[in-house]
């Protein structure tokens, strides 16, 4: 299948046919198509084990009734001052999984992906290996080691086993995990055509750690939209693509992620569970793509993807947090 090059169109329902529960396919949404200004490590906050929310210093007021809503006016004049405010171009999909409501501010806008290409990527692993062979010993040398290898640098002599490597890529953003996961697939282009067969024609797999990383602003090569971001990790978490066990052993890995606690973790209400993957690149780019089950409700998913007009601009985990908190504010969880 073809890649759709340009921005896709705006839309207000949910049309990829990826999604199978029933309550998404009656689908209503709102979108803001807001115009504004242009614009590595990870760490921080805490959580229990399980991925809910602990007590954190940036708690969030976000709508739990109809009537606390904020306005769409009001929604896109915060994100027009988050942007001024933090010199930062801010991209936000919030897709309310039980409602089918969703929430966008640059929803369709191109972004690198960063990281956040290493959730998806774990869940076509999990999609087409065995469950025998997710525990076959994978191995390399010191020289396929590329930066940022925390867990694959202490394995050189031993390897380790597919679901290890999983672990690896998710939960610590090794990065020579993530290249190993691209071989398990055969490589980017398979990731790129597993996307395509979901429905997922804009995210654009091309390179491998740590180049993926390399963005500029006219190269859409490793780059997607928050729309995109967040529907892909709607399907393969919550949505029916894997079967139930792969499902729960995603589910687990973005759980257990250690390096998002400053970014959406950090304003989400105590008591909800919070599983996410993190990406960090170049112009100052931070990103964050979640699934959020507050209690007694549907998971909501929010991808917020951020840059700046620097290439060597720093990443601002603020400027993510701050996004994350507008959007939850914004959703009628009481409608």
């Amino acid at each position: 299948m073809a890649h759709h090059r340009g921005s896709p169109a705006r839309h207000h329902a949910i049309g990829r046919r990826r999604f199978r529960r029933t309550a998404l396919a009656t689908a209503v949404g709102i979108g803001l198509a807001l115009t504004g200004c242009s614009a590595a490590g990870d760490g921080g906050g805490s959580r229990a084990a399980d991925g809910t929310a602990a007590s954190t210093p940036l708690s969030t007021t976000a709508s739990t009734t109809a009537g606390a809503c904020v306005s769409e006016q009001d929604l896109a004049a915060r994100f027009g001052r988050l942007e001024a405010e933090r010199d930062v171009r801010v991209g936000v999909h919030l897709l309310d999984t039980g409602t089918g409501v969703e929430l966008s501010h640059r929803g369709g806008e191109r972004f690198a992906f960063a990281s956040t290409i290493k959730a998806l990527a774990a869940a076509v692993v999990l999609d087409r290996l065995s469950t025998r062979e997710l525990g076959r010993r994978l191995r390399w040398t010191e020289d396929e080691l590329v930066p940022y290898s925390p867990v694959t640098e202490q394995h050189v002599a031993d390897g380790l086993t597919v679901r290890e490597v999983l672990d690896a890529a998710v939960t610590v953003s090794d990065n020579t995990a993530a290249n190993l996961l691209l071989d398990v697939l055969g490589g980017p282009q398979v990731l790129d055509r597993a996307l395509d067969e979901v429905g997922d024609t804009t995210t654009l797999v091309v390179r491998r750690e740590p180049e993926l990383n390399d963005y500029a602003p006219d190269d859409t090569r490793d780059t997607t939209t928050p729309r995109a971001l967040a529907e892909s990790l709607a399907a393969f978490a919550i949505g029916g693509e894997l079967a139930a066990a792969d499902e729960r052993a995603l589910r687990s890995l973005l759980w257990r992620n250690t390096t998002g606690d400053d970014l959406v973790r950090a304003v989400v209400p105590d008591g909800w569970r919070v599983g996410d993957k993190t990406g960090t690149a170049s112009y100052g780019t931070r990103n964050d793509v979640a699934v959020l089950t507050p209690p007694g409700r549907e998971p909501l998913v929010l991808a917020v993807m951020t840059r700046h007009a620097d290439p060597d601009a720093e990443p601002d985990d603020t400027a993510v947090a701050e996004a994350a908190r507008i959007a939850l504010e914004g959703l009628c969880l009481g409608g």
